[in-house]
């Protein structure tokens, strides 16, 4: 558990400035691999796909290990005697999966989309740190500019403080509006009870 933690508790810094050596165009390992498979090079920094792929893997390594923490903690609190009532009627695997663990694990799954969402729309460092010659503007065709990193060059780097100021709203109504389907989806469940 310690070790499908670590990523999360290493430095953003640090875990970018790694990602953007092993995705480097010329000496990244990456590109090593793919040229070991027959593949050419791809610019992993400027591509507008390969870009994009790039930046999520780092937020996919950071953050898989902390949602997987949160299933497992979810799927052990399902009681184990329904279960047994579900094999005892019959019930293959997948649809103890389907109808006992599924349902056990929807609190857990509508945290991680929230946290994950708000975690989306804070998205900064990842983004600004891949390729810092980039700067705030997200590759060189803001091929991976989030909204995190839109609001900064907006209000910091182009001093348009409203452009920014609205930004920064429509990020909060965002969440708003996501919260609020994560509470109803919440409330439904309860009175489905």
């Amino acid at each position: 558990r310690v070790v499908a933690l670590a990523p999360y508790a290493t430095s953003v810094a640090a875990a970018t400035l790694v990602f953007a050596l092993l995705f480097g165009r010329d000496q990244g390992m990456v590109n090593w691999l793919l040229g070991l498979a027959g593949a050419g090079p791809v610019d992993w920094q400027n591509g507008p796909w390969a870009a994009k792929f790039a930046v999520a893997s780092i937020v996919v390594w950071r953050w898989t290990g902390y949602n997987a923490l949160i299933y497992l903690a979810a799927m052990q609190t399902v009681p184990r005697e329904l279960y047994e009532a579900a094999a005892l009627d019959g019930a293959s695997r997948w649809r103890q999966f389907a109808h006992v663990t599924l349902p056990g694990l929807r609190p857990a799954l509508l945290f991680t989309v929230l946290v994950s969402t708000i975690g989306a729309t804070q998205l900064f460092g990842e983004p600004l740190l891949f390729n810092s010659g980039a700067g705030a503007s997200g590759g060189a065709d803001r091929q991976y500019q989030t909204l995190g990193l839109y609001l900064y060059e907006q209000g910091w780097v182009n001093l348009h403080l409203g452009r920014a100021a609205a930004i920064a709203w429509a990020m909060l109504l965002l969440l708003v509006v996501l919260f609020g389907a994560v509470r109803w989806a919440g409330r439904r469940r309860g009175a489905a009870r």
